[in-house]
């Protein structure tokens, strides 16, 4: 890496507020490399069938900073790029605003593009992060997560994400029966749900949050 980790920038990952990627370090500080991954993720106005008015993003805000931080550097490690980064959006979003930004630096675009897409997709699978879809009818829920195929990654990534999921439900049961991570105002009702989204999210399969 041309540049040292002190003089890298310093950001949140979670963010209150419109996402941009100007935030992220240039790639002119990373001369060794010739590609770029870049993903932006958007609120879509439809979801199975139903309109869609906004979004709204809640976070356990310290867990999910170090969790997008550790995801980071073992990308980083993992696909020997030289930079990747991920921000996330909470807070109410409206259609077409940004929910999610990743960036991959690499020498060539083929480890720029899978380092990219790998930053996503743990991201949406591991990190606590919950999301509230609003309709124009006047109704509202939370939504989990719809499979993704299994064959979408190898035999030997999918092992290795369910049980990194694995871990990550148990931590997440513990921390709900300890009551220290709440969806909304509704505590018991919001309680029952966030249950069934956890017995959900650890079935022996991959999930993919919409965007």
């Amino acid at each position: 890496m041309h540049i040292s980790q002190h003089s890298l920038k310093q950001f949140n990952r979670i963010q209150d507020s419109a996402l941009t990627q100007d935030i992220f370090d240039s790639i002119q500080d990373f001369p060794e490399c010739g590609g770029i991954g870049f993903f932006i993720g958007t609120v879509r106005n439809h979801h199975e069938g139903k309109a869609v008015k906004s979004l709204k993003y809640t976070a356990y805000a310290p867990v999910s900073e170090k969790m997008i931080r550790q995801i980071e550097q073992q990308i980083q490690q993992q696909f020997a790029v030289s930079y990747v980064r991920v921000i996330h959006r909470i807070g109410t979003l409206d259609i077409g605003e940004k929910a999610i930004i990743a960036v991959a630096y690499a020498a060539h675009r083929r480890e720029a593009f899978a380092a990219c897409e790998e930053a996503v997709e743990r991201v949406k699978h591991e990190v606590p992060v919950w999301k509230e879809e609003f309709y124009q009818d006047g109704s509202s829920q939370y939504v989990a997560g719809c499979c993704i195929r299994r064959d979408y990654v190898g035999t030997s990534q999918v092992s290795q994400r369910e049980a990194s999921m694995q871990q990550h439900c148990e931590h997440q049961h513990h921390a709900a029966e300890s009551d220290h991570l709440k969806l909304g105002p509704h505590k018991h009702q919001q309680d029952t749900e966030q249950h069934a989204v956890l017995n959900k999210s650890c079935e022996p399969t991959i999930y993919q949050w919409h965007m």
